[in-house]
């Protein structure tokens, strides 16, 4: 257990350290300042905007700035569509793949776009090696570089004064791949190679057990695809395990250094906003806030997981070894619970353990996690501008009490901000509660959970809750590959996306073109720790209100249950 704590410690400090340099450096890299890559991408940079067409000094309204969102998510879903449809056409298809069925292809490639990267599949029988590739990896970085290129818009819009313009898309999308995604891949990726994840486009090798019978090791470009799944909080895994497999996650030290790039950019995203709106402390609040939040997810994690089976033990708690069903023995109980409450407040959706043999407490964390709208740190670009949404309402509410107009970064907040900001919060419920419920009257669809009881319950809940919030993990017991789910998923997968980006487009193209009004007395100064604590308080309890009775019927049930002795 010492052992355990000096980890987490350890990887809090190197957070705390790392979130600093790397918001400087996005800051320096969205406002056209030179880096140290300058010298050496900037020349690439223009040569893609003339090959493009593009003019990277023609702002962009933020109309036109989510159409241009919009425009390349589609053209990209089409794309990636086709080459699972045909794949079997396609070269770098070693083992000789099929086509994807027309139901399958439509919810991965939606899957990708969004940055969901749910699998209904199992990547290492399912796909070739082009369709991981130029499908799986190329829409990792695009799904990325769109969050990203959306927070810096938002930025700008909250930030400016009198402004009609946001930027321009295809810039931002450029440089968030051109600058920060790809350097840090091509750096990486050798580091995991020589941990022992594969890259190469071998064929499958077979090799002869102690028992004597054949078994087939897949092989693959699977340490490029590793990075970029990671570090763009997507969570794609080329093998049906994900980060447990040994090839995608092999030691101790490749699941350090992959914890580290999924919250580098969410976590260096609070700084660039401090950068970008003129206030570092407005930066450093929005990181104190996601920073208790997680903290809090980890620990109670870890303590959940920390505890033995009732049902399978009665042993002393000073003798307490852990749940360690669906766990992998070389990360053990802390690394697993940190991995999942770091994937799951982030939107990653990878795994490196079974959440569905998690204990009830703990798949209760990763499940509100999700259920928050990931806004503790969140995915790379979508954690921020997710978070100003609550920010909105904190200081409405806030604006309630006193009496006044609230404000926020000197802008008014009136009705039409608030509104856009409450229509993105319904979504949520409507994704995450409506659709399940649905499901679980659709007797076909039912089925798909594969316990009965409260857990049957919560692995609809999780399925829902994940594609609607762009995670994409999965209580492992759920079967979502039937016609019901991939479409209802898939659709929920939009719905996630699109539905909170357009608003907060239109919430920043709002606030930019107002006037910034002087502070005054009565003004709520939203870089204190009463604010801090009034964000937090608006984020939990707003969740609670919403979440709390599903809860209660499945991983609080299951846990009160397993309290009594019975199991599902």
């Amino acid at each position: 257990m010492p052992d355990d704590t000096l980890q987490l410690v350890f990887f809090a400090a190197l957070i705390l350290g790392l979130a600093p340099p790397m918001g400087i450096y996005m800051f320096l890299v969205y406002t056209g300042q030179p880096t140290l890559l300058s010298p050496v991408l900037v020349p690439a940079e223009q040569l893609i905007y003339r090959l493009a067409g593009v003019n990277r000094k023609a702002g962009q309204h933020w109309t036109r700035y989510a159409f241009a969102v919009i425009a390349l998510n589609f053209a990209g879903f089409l794309v990636f569509y086709a080459i699972l449809r045909l794949q079997h056409l396609l070269p770098l298809n070693p083992r000789g793949f099929g086509p994807l069925d027309a139901a399958l292809a439509f919810n991965t490639a939606i899957s990708f776009v969004t940055n969901t990267n749910w699998q209904s599949y199992s990547g290492e029988t399912t796909l070739s090696y082009f369709s991981q590739m130029a499908g799986c990896t190329v829409q990792n970085f695009l799904s990325a570089a769109t969050g990203m290129a959306v927070a810096v818009a938002v930025i700008r819009g909250f930030s400016g004064r009198q402004i009609k313009t946001i930027g321009n898309f295809h810039v931002d999308l450029t440089r968030s791949v051109l600058y920060i995604l790809l350097p840090i891949a091509i750096i990486t990726a050798p580091i995991l190679v020589f941990e022992g994840v594969p890259q190469n486009l071998g064929d499958y090798v077979t090799a002869k057990t102690v028992e004597g019978q054949d078994q087939i090791i897949a092989q693959g470009p699977v340490a490029s695809q590793t990075v970029i799944k990671n570090f763009g909080t997507n969570g794609g895994g080329f093998f049906n395990t994900n980060s447990a497999h040994p090839y995608e996650n092999p030691t101790p030290i490749s699941n350090y250094i992959q914890l580290l790039l999924i919250l580098l950019i969410p976590a260096g995203f609070t700084i660039t906003f401090g950068k970008m709106v003129g206030d570092i402390r407005q930066g450093w609040a929005l990181f104190s806030a996601m920073a208790v939040l997680y903290v809090g997810a980890v620990v109670f994690s870890v303590l959940a997981e920390s505890m033995d089976n009732p049902l399978l033990t009665q042993q002393p708690v000073d003798q307490l070894v852990g749940n360690m069903e669906g766990k992998e023995a070389r990360f053990g109980v802390a690394a697993s619970a940190l991995w999942a409450v770091t994937t799951t407040v982030t939107s990653t959706g990878s795994v490196n353990a079974m959440l569905d043999s998690f204990t009830p407490l703990g798949g209760t964390v990763s499940l509100l996690n999700i259920q928050l709208g990931e806004v503790i740190f969140g995915g790379v670009g979508s954690g921020i501008y997710g978070v100003l949404f609550y920010v909105l309402l904190a200081v409405f509410i806030a604006g309630l009490m006193v009496g006044r107009t609230p404000e926020y970064l000197g802008k008014k907040v009136e009705a039409r901000e608030i509104k856009l900001t409450m229509f993105a919060l319904l979504v949520v419920p409507i994704g995450m509660l409506i659709v399940p419920a649905i499901a679980v009257v659709v007797p076909s669809a039912a089925a798909s959970a594969q316990n009965r009881g409260p857990h049957g319950l919560a692995e609809i809940l999780y399925a829902y809750a994940s594609a609607t919030g762009n995670n994409g993990s999965a209580f492992a017991g759920f079967n979502g590959a039937t016609p019901f789910h991939l479409t209802a998923q898939g659709l929920a997968m939009l719905a996630g996306r699109f539905a909170f980006i357009v608003p907060i487009l239109a919430i920043a193209g709002s606030l930019g073109a107002k006037k910034t009004v002087p502070t005054s007395p009565g003004t709520l100064p939203t870089h204190t720790p009463l604010f801090v604590c009034l964000l937090m308080a608006v984020i939990l309890v707003l969740g609670g209100l919403t979440f709390f009775p599903a809860l209660a019927l499945s991983t609080l049930a299951e846990h009160f249950e397993l309290m009594s002795g019975r199991a599902f």
